[in-house]
């Protein structure tokens, strides 16, 4: 490199150099600026924002009472139906299409049995079981009706499903339900709701209600009513 290209160079970095200075003197001020504005004053150093309320309940402190254990509502049988009493007249759909009511078993003896739904596990074996039993049901004087609130249709699969030969009746309003105090306050879970209670009625050849069970237990039961009407004189 000659003497003038190293000398014209020397020149350039020395201007350069003061430029250079003032801009890091320049961003330097500003940077401190900055952390001057940022800062928290001295004494003020430890306060921090309001955290926003949790919903989570408080680990120590609090005292709550044991809640007391939920019972299942008793049912409440309609007023003036007791064993005693004149059946309550119906007339109601049934599976197949035709109706069914009361005064066409006038002079024998019924059963009534009301299930909470078709085509459930408890519903099917009880229905089954009175299918089983309904030849000697008719050999005591005795025929026997399911009721339940499901549609007709929904009644006429059930008995399909399951080769019921007993008739099923529709009570989607309740009317007859609500009579023979089948339907009620029930408790599951915690939580109450109306509902079919599982209930038999026996009725006697005068039309009288003979006995009634609530809150039936599956298991046995439609020999348990077998043997109460063939204890019932025709």
């Amino acid at each position: 490199m000659s003497k003038k290209t190293r000398k014209k160079s020397s020149s350039t970095t020395a201007k350069r150099a003061p430029a250079k200075a003032a801009r890091a003197v320049k961003t330097a001020a500003k940077t401190s600026a900055v952390k001057t504005r940022t800062t928290k004053p001295p004494g003020k150093v430890g306060k921090t924002a309001p955290t926003k309320a949790s919903h989570k309940a408080p680990s120590k402190g609090l005292k709550t009472k044991a809640a007391a254990p939920k019972t299942a509502a008793p049912a409440k049988a309609v007023s003036g139906l007791a064993e005693g009493a004149k059946a309550p007249a119906f007339t109601l759909p049934r599976d197949g299409g035709s109706s069914v009511s009361l005064a066409d078993f006038a002079g024998q003896k019924l059963v009534l049995f009301f299930y909470p739904r078709a085509d459930t596990p408890g519903c099917t074996r009880e229905a089954i079981d009175f299918t089983r039993l309904r030849s000697d049901f008719a050999a005591a004087g005795a025929a026997v009706l399911g009721i339940s609130a499901d549609t007709v249709k929904a009644q006429e699969s059930f008995r399909n499903k399951h080769q019921l030969s007993v008739p099923l009746i529709s009570d989607e309003a309740h009317e007859m339900l609500e009579a023979y105090g089948a339907w009620g306050e029930k408790s599951m879970y915690g939580r109450t709701f109306l509902g079919i209670i599982r209930t038999t009625v026996l009725v006697d050849a005068s039309g009288k209600i003979a006995k009634i069970w609530r809150n039936v237990r599956v298991d046995g039961h439609a020999d348990e009513v077998l043997a109460a009407a063939r204890s019932l004189s025709s």
